[in-house]
């Protein structure tokens, strides 16, 4: 058995910045009906239509990092509010392809001008957004999260130690 950490872990921090950041997403996105998931879809599907592109519910779901399914249930949560228009696929009858109605684009455009005000608060102790402490802390979470993580590999060598 292991001894006790000085103090907190990677990952708790990790969890706890995340958990900070959704709940304030969240609080400053109340006023205009949106919740954390909700605007990840809508910013994500904005900034693949500027891109030029009408990505299916899947493609979506990669891009956001979101599970299909779980963005299956926001898109039609999302299309009965008027944000999202859902569209069959022209040569695939499984996929919906999404896109932002006009309603949505300005709701998102506006949410995304909150989030980035959220963005210059949250990062000001790292000297603000454009500063090189942002961009390494950037660098340093994108090879983290390009890192394969497989739970089925790291639960098999720690079992006996819980067992």
């Amino acid at each position: 058995m292991s001894e006790a950490s000085p103090g907190p872990t990677p990952g708790f921090l990790v969890w706890r910045l995340s958990m900070k950041w959704r709940v304030a997403v969240d609080r400053a996105l109340a006023p205009h009906g949106l919740t954390h998931a909700q605007y990840s879809l809508l910013g994500s599907l904005l900034g693949m239509q500027q891109s030029g592109r009408q990505p299916t519910q899947r493609e979506l779901a990669d891009h956001a990092g979101l599970e299909p399914l779980y963005v299956s249930k926001l898109a039609r949560a999302l299309e009965s509010a008027g944000l999202v228009t859902r569209t069959p696929h022209p040569t695939d009858t499984r996929a919906v392809r999404l896109s932002l109605s006009d309603h949505g684009r300005e709701t998102t455009e506006c949410a995304v001008t909150v989030v980035h005000d959220l963005l210059a608060q949250q990062f000001a102790p790292l000297g603000g957004l454009d500063s090189p402490r942002t961009s390494a802390f950037v660098r340093e979470l994108t090879a983290l999260l390009d890192a394969p993580l497989d739970a089925t590999t790291s639960t098999s060598s720690t079992t006996k130690e819980f067992q």
